[in-house]
């Protein structure tokens, strides 16, 4: 495969700030996007707030804006610093840039009272900043891998929760019947349901001796059945641990890289995007397109 050399102008460092945290530059990059996407967030929750919403309003709008320009400059350096824009629009980190940038400027064509109630609702989507918060957990693929491996044991174990709550909610209709609320076998389920994950909202009670006895059998079979998922879990991001432990961290980088392999090289590729690459690898392993190094 013919080396593919990086472009090797102000695209690229633009491309070396925003995509990585390896440089002075792209950590301070990564620590302001951090702080503004935290303060986006508080701005949303503390809007809401109507009495500090009448008293601040001028505040939040301006903040508001000052992020939202601040969030679309970098969408912008983010398309036109990758080979292929394309892939990055519509990636999951792309999608995520849009949906939590343009509500804001939404708000200039929707005008007037009745657009503006519709609007708020629009505007939630300014939620979706706390996404972004995704890029700064790379770690995260230990606990990634694991949930992936652990889906069918956690399927299987919900699947028989699920049968469990369905014969007690029906034993506890026939015991308790319609006289003490349990109205219906569905109705029961939820109070099985609510009472074996030791919610207990107490909308429901059962009032005969049976009924209760067996309440009391699901309260403590639920501290059991929250335990299991949490048990096959940890037992899976042990596993993968220790695989990392044992895996070789010399293969080469042109291969991709180990699935719960956890890497502080933080390059991502100009060309296709891949991000986790190995320590010092020089190509993505996925395209071939050469990393920047200083």
């Amino acid at each position: 495969m013919p080396e593919k050399k990086p472009h090797s102008n102000w695209r690229a460092k633009v491309h070396e700030i925003i995509y990585e945290a390896d440089t002075p530059a792209g950590k301070l990059f990564d620590i302001i996007l951090l702080v503004a996407i935290l303060a986006s967030i508080l701005l949303v929750m503390l809007e809401s707030i109507e009495s500090l919403d009448e008293k601040y309003h001028m505040f939040f709008n301006v903040s508001e804006w000052v992020i939202t320009i601040l969030f679309s400059i970098e969408y912008i350096l983010r398309i036109i610093s990758v080979k292929q824009p394309i892939k990055y629009v519509t990636s999951f980190y792309g999608i995520i840039d849009l949906l939590s940038t343009i509500p804001k400027y939404l708000s200039l064509i929707f005008v007037g009272t009745h657009a503006l109630v519709a609007f708020r609702a629009i505007r939630l989507l300014r939620i979706f900043r706390i996404l972004k918060l995704v890029r700064f957990l790379s770690a995260s693929n230990h606990l990634a891998t694991a949930l992936k491996a652990s889906r069918a044991k956690i399927s299987v174990f919900m699947l028989a929760v699920l049968i469990i709550t369905i014969i007690l909610g029906t034993v506890m209709y026939l015991v308790e019947g319609k006289d003490h609320g349990f109205d219906n076998i569905p109705k029961s389920v939820y109070w099985c349901i609510v009472t074996l994950t030791t919610v207990g909202f107490g909308d429901i009670t059962p009032q005969t001796p049976l009924g209760q006895i067996i309440a009391s059998l699901i309260m403590i079979m639920g501290y059991g059945i929250i335990a299991v998922p949490t048990g096959i879990v940890s037992a899976e991001y042990t596993k993968h641990t220790k695989d990392d432990g044992a895996h070789d961290k010399h293969t080469t980088s042109a291969l991709p890289p180990h699935p719960s392999t956890v890497n502080t090289n933080s390059q991502s590729c100009a060309n296709c995007l891949a991000s986790n690459h190995k320590d010092g690898a020089e190509f993505c392993y996925k395209c071939g397109y050469q990393l920047h190094h200083d």
